[in-house]
């Protein structure tokens, strides 16, 4: 498993970084190679990607979610296997530090080559920059403010 950490600090304040980040189903504007993100309920996300031509569908369970804070996830259906984490830092009135944290399995000879050579990592930096202009320059609205904590119970899709 393959550890991912980037940063980016964002010129908009804490709320609409967070708030932003939680329009799960915007995520193909800004993320590569994302093709559709479905929110079934409060906790999970069916996801569709296609990467270097390999079209794979998932889903995700949202573990840990603290209004302003953070969003923890990991998949929990489909052949990919990650599990990461969110966080937002205000750096003062205007200005949030996003650092994102993904452990990411490759599977299949595609995913384990571009992990061999760095495009993960490369794809994960590039995608938080395109965040970073897409929320900038007003991206979605809207956002959702409820906690899920690690010990609550899943419910079902």
């Amino acid at each position: 498993m393959s550890t991912v950490k980037e940063t980016v600090d964002v010129d908009v304040p804490v709320r609409r970084a967070y708030d932003q980040w939680t329009q799960f189903e915007d995520f193909p504007r800004f993320m590569e190679g994302v093709e559709e993100v479905t929110q079934l309920d409060d906790r999970h996300n069916h996801w569709t990607t296609k990467i270097a031509g390999v079209k794979r569908e998932f889903d995700t369970e949202i573990v840990d979610q603290l209004v302003d804070d953070r969003v923890t996830w990991r998949t929990v259906g489909g052949e990919t296997r990650q599990r990461g984490s969110v966080r937002f830092e205000p750096l003062d009135d205007t200005h949030t530090r996003v650092e994102l944290t993904m452990d990411v399995e490759p599977t299949g000879m595609a995913e384990k080559g571009a992990d061999a050579l760095g495009v993960i990592d490369r794809r994960v930096k590039g995608d938080l920059h395109r965040f970073k202009e897409y929320v900038e320059n007003g991206g979605g609205e809207g956002g959702w403010h409820g906690r899920i904590r690690p010990e609550d119970p899943a419910t079902g899709h």
